[in-house]
């Protein structure tokens, strides 16, 4: 017999004015407990969808964000808490803003590709100028079309840089490295990069044919989706010291925010991976709450086998980004009739918020353990003297990048101690979902959204206009609420608010 809304609440308790607890029992066979960090705002959306999961069964195919959490606080291996971020909303298996290690070493823990996600490695990366918003707002329009021009957008997009089968594999090990041999990108974007833009452990012999035949195209475009290229204005500094560090020196100053991830090529490794690991969870009597949470243990060959993949299809999202970069550099060297070296268009930071990785923590007992840890929909956000974040950062603390919703502000966070001791070093990836995208395509008009951003002084240029009903910023959460949420619960610290004076969409 299903609880009531009621009884499940019995389950959830506030541990403070940012942080509620799921405890044991919420959903069977639970490890560990999960937690999620809300606001007065987002905590209502949170509850009015496990109200309205227990009253009408399900909400579109996925299960409410709680449960999800809880069910993952059931997966072998998993230590620490099953813990949900300010964005967090149902997703795949994993609920998006979900994060969890797991122990590396334990024979049982397991790795799933429903935490990662289909789109490997989707990240966001930020570029300073020494433009002013005053250089810019005469050519916006001017220089929003140079944008769309030179970045393919849209489904099924092809990319315009030259590749053939063999630079695929090279790219798939080699990540940004091969974007430097071919003269993409410049030296110092690896060092402003997480895992300067490479996964040592890819391995492209674990990326199918059809997965690479999918990718081979598609290098160097946006697609669709969430997916954007924004050109965005310093509109707040919070934290001046972390700020000028980054080359963010006054408000006004004119930045560029690239997202986006693998494209075809890392949502077919996923496929792959989830038909694979079915078979092995049978193998290997691997029980979990959910089918969705299809999983293998880390050490077992599928295990393996999709760490590898998966790191190869990450590789190919920082060439993606990389290549955008260059595009993006092209077009603003057009407009200015100025090379991009002399407009300063350097790299701040790459974040990805969509991958699985081998790191080193220390547990609350005060012992060091090497941990998978699973993001999805979650950024990393190291804190200041971390051996794994840049020179330029080791006394701000690893710059951690917000992408808003179209038309809304983006932010720059920066990494915390406590969020080290919290959640393994993870704060939120965005807004978060607030309206599926069939909702969205109901209830909003593309008409009046593209309106809406015209009065706001926003240059768009996008794909299909129907997409907009879908990234319209109704259909998220108030990313200023998610991050302000983050920043009050010390897991990550304001440094920058961004807001976006063009948007290129897919």
């Amino acid at each position: 017999m299903p609880r009531t809304y009621e009884e499940e609440l019995k389950y959830i308790e506030r541990i403070n004015g940012h942080c509620w607890r799921i405890k044991k029992g919420f959903v069977p066979n639970m490890n560990v407990e999960g937690i999620f960090y809300v606001n007065n705002h987002l905590e209502k959306l949170m509850f009015e969808e496990l109200e309205n999961s227990t009253k009408f069964g399900g909400i579109g195919g996925f299960l409410p964000g709680m449960k999800q959490i809880a069910n993952v606080a059931a997966l072998p291996g998993i230590v620490g808490r099953s813990v949900g971020l300010p964005d967090v909303h149902s997703g795949y298996g994993f609920a998006i803003g979900n994060m969890a290690a797991f122990d590396y070493n334990d024979p049982k823990a397991i790795v799933s590709p429903g935490g990662v996600g289909f789109d490997i490695n989707c990240g966001v990366r930020l570029l300073r100028t020494n433009l002013t918003e005053k250089d810019v707002q005469p050519m916006k329009e001017q220089l929003a079309q140079a944008m769309f021009d030179h970045i393919p957008v849209g489904v099924g997009s092809k990319g315009v840089i030259p590749m053939n089968a063999k630079d695929l594999e090279e790219a798939l090990e080699m990540g940004m490295d091969w974007s430097l041999r071919e003269g993409y990108s410049w030296a110092e974007d690896k060092e402003h990069c997480e895992e300067y833009g490479r996964m040592l452990q890819a391995d492209p012999t674990k990326v199918s044919q059809r997965a690479k035949k999918r990718g081979l195209p598609q290098l160097g475009t946006l697609g669709a989706g969430n997916h954007y290229a924004e050109i965005q204005v310093v509109d707040e500094i919070y934290d001046r010291f972390a700020a000028g560090k980054m080359g963010i020196d006054f408000k006004g100053q004119v930045c560029v925010m690239i997202h986006c991830g693998s494209r075809g090529l890392g949502h077919q490794v996923a496929t792959d991976a989830l038909v694979a690991m079915e078979k092995a969870m049978k193998r290997d009597q691997i029980q979990t709450n959910d089918r969705q949470l299809a999983c293998a243990l880390i050490q077992s060959p599928e295990g393996q086998d999709y760490l590898k993949g998966m790191y190869a299809a990450a590789n190919y999202a920082w060439v993606n980004r990389s290549s955008m970069t260059f595009l993006a550099r092209q077009a603003f060297a057009r407009c200015f009739n100025s090379a991009p070296d002399d407009l300063d268009m350097h790299l701040i930071y790459d974040v990805s918020h969509n991958i699985a990785k081998v790191e080193e923590h220390v547990m609350s007992d005060g012992k060091q353990k090497t941990l998978l840890v699973h993001r999805k929909g979650a950024t990393r956000a190291f804190p200041p003297h971390h051996p794994l974040i840049p020179v330029d950062y080791q006394i701000t603390g690893q710059p951690v990048l917000i992408g808003g919703t179209m038309g809304t502000c983006s932010y720059v966070l920066t990494g915390t101690e406590q969020g080290m001791k919290e959640t393994f070093g993870s704060t939120c990836h965005g807004a978060g979902r607030a309206l599926s995208r069939a909702k969205s395509r109901r209830n909003l008009n593309w008409y009046e959204v593209l309106d809406e951003l015209k009065e706001k002084g926003i240059a768009i240029r996008v794909a299909s206009p129907k997409l907009v009903q879908e990234e319209a910023p109704d259909s998220y959460k108030n990313v200023t609420d998610v991050v302000e949420t983050c920043h009050a619960a010390g897991i990550s610290k304001l440094a920058v608010k961004l807001r976006p004076i063009a948007v290129i969409k897919g």
